[in-house]
């Protein structure tokens, strides 16, 4: 008899540990109130936590104000809907979207794990935390404290107008959705240690549009001490503005982007900044090809061009790890023929063109994988590789430098022959989220995903994406062998495309100058 009660005094005792720690990790106390989230995959799981108050009424196109404090425990275990944007995202979407979501492995807020704060892409038009290949899942099983964080797009993230900047205390408008991100951090700082998070050991991570932000969060002032290492993939922002903007030169001056606010509002229909706040958000006008749908300098959130402030070194001088993948290109090549092509490169690089194209040759009867690598380059490869070279001339922090190629073998006989890795297939190799259903999906393929992933948790960890079980990876300027190429066969090697990006690098320095400065 005795025997059976111990017996069932150790299962009461096994299960109210259990309980306990379960309890304990998914309901947890921050600034605003109690949350209660659920436990996946023995992970604690918060999902729709609000950091900011909804961006709705007055508050549309206005910095991001605080959220409100609640009673009680509030449930936190569906996403949250996405921001408002044209289509269908996940989530489904409204203007009140500015919530974040936690995955942590922590059984105790005394643990301190490295976090990691993932901003999505979407040619600042698109996004969502929803998204099933960017859940914070596998990476948090490597011992990080995962968040994802939303901010809003399009016209409604980004619109700059006069009079947006006459309200504006400091004289500005636009860069909304970078705000943002930037109180999402902030909430960071303040509550991640009741998930077992340390506020001392932020990294921040995005893709394409993600990794723009998190190049432009290095060279913010207002992000200064708001995370301490960074990851851009396909990202950088280092080119001119311009009026007329293309890939790797998107960026407009506040003049020029409120010059643009004004022609938007006039496709609205709408003569007033508070008509357009009055306005059903369905009835807005929303698009990529329409003005006030990127970041801007606006001498506030981004002081200068990104360029000047690393040649000055006034940025946020931390260990980054950047890269891009080997046929962007694919993804933003739209002319259906040499001629246009070439008609193009003149219209975009001007005196430059023929240099280019010499550079980057363009085929007789279709536009070829190098011709290709002229728009790969322009639009990340050139951002990335300056970035690198900037950091590391200016800064003490060490560079981490990557180049993604892989992709299926074609036959040289089919259409698919040339083509590499194109924008955004790296994802869902960092997440660990391949479809391992699908035919073309390899050994190899799960291999690197586990090299990437591993790469990626250990930056956040020691700041050096270097361990025992993955290849060594060189700070970058160290060696001969300065890049890292995320292959089958992970190895280091040269700059890809050297010589022509220097040619690149010609063309965006005169556009730099004075002399090559585009005003109308």
């Amino acid at each position: 008899m005795n025997y059976f009660l111990s017996i069932v005094f150790c299962i009461l005792c096994f299960t109210t540990k259990v309980y306990s720690q379960d309890t304990a990790m998914s309901q947890v106390s921050v600034e605003q109130g109690i949350l209660k989230g659920k436990i996946e995959k023995d992970l604690a799981v918060f999902k729709g936590v609000p950091f900011a108050a909804p961006p709705l009424g007055d508050l549309r196109w206005k910095a991001p104000q605080p959220a409100a404090h609640w009673e009680g425990v509030k449930n936190v275990t569906e996403f949250a809907p996405s921001p408002y944007q044209p289509g269908n995202p996940p989530a489904g979407k409204s203007e009140d979207c500015l919530y974040l979501n936690v995955w942590t492995p922590a059984k105790n807020k005394q643990e301190k794990l490295p976090v990691m704060v993932w901003i999505y892409g979407g040619g600042f038009s698109f996004g969502s935390t929803a998204e099933p290949v960017c859940t914070g899942e596998n990476l948090a099983q490597k011992d990080v404290v995962v968040v994802s964080i939303a901010y809003r797009v399009g016209q409604l993230g980004f619109m700059a107008h006069p009079e947006l900047s006459a309200e504006n205390p400091n004289g500005v408008s636009g860069n909304y959705g970078l705000l943002d991100q930037i109180a999402g951090l902030q909430w960071v700082q303040k509550n991640i240690e009741a998930f077992g998070g340390d506020p001392d050991q932020v990294t921040i991570f995005g893709e394409s549009a993600g990794g723009i932000s998190v190049s432009m969060l290095c060279a913010s002032p207002l992000a200064k001490g708001l995370f301490h290492g960074a990851i851009s993939q396909s990202g950088g922002s280092f080119g001119p503005t311009r009026p007329v903007t293309y890939p790797g030169e998107n960026m407009k001056t506040l003049e020029q982007a409120e010059n643009a606010g004004k022609s938007y509002a006039e496709s609205a229909g709408a003569n007033s900044v508070e008509k357009m706040r009055n306005m059903d958000v369905d009835k807005l006008p929303m698009g990529m090809g329409m003005g006030g749908a990127w970041p801007i300098i606006d001498g506030y959130v981004i002081p200068k061009n990104q360029y000047t402030l690393y040649e000055q070194g006034k940025y946020n001088d931390i260990p980054v790890l950047i890269g891009y993948n080997s046929d962007e290109g694919l993804s933003f090549t739209r002319e259906r023929s040499p001629e246009e092509f070439k008609t193009n490169a003149e219209k975009r690089y001007g005196k430059y063109a023929d240099t280019l194209l010499a550079a980057y040759p363009l085929g007789t009867n279709k536009i070829t994988r190098s011709a290709r690598n002229l728009n790969r380059d322009a639009a990340f490869g050139w951002q990335t590789w300056t970035w690198a070279n900037l950091q590391s001339k200016t800064g003490e922090s060490p560079v981490y430098l990557y180049y993604f190629d892989q992709h299926q073998d074609f036959q040289e006989d089919s259409p698919q022959y040339d083509h590499g890795s194109p924008h955004g297939q790296d994802i869902v190799y960092v997440f660990e989220t391949l479809d391992k259903q699908r035919p073309e999906i390899t050994s190899e393929d799960i291999d690197l995903a586990e090299t990437m992933s591993t790469y990626w948790t250990n930056f956040a960890k020691y700041g050096n994406p270097n361990g025992d079980s993955v290849p060594k990876w060189p700070i970058f300027g160290s060696t001969d062998s300065e890049v890292m190429y995320l292959t089958s066969n992970p190895h280091t090697g040269p700059v890809p495309d050297k010589e022509a990006l220097l040619v690149l690098d010609d063309y965006f320095k005169w556009r730099l100058s004075p002399e090559g400065k585009i005003t109308e």
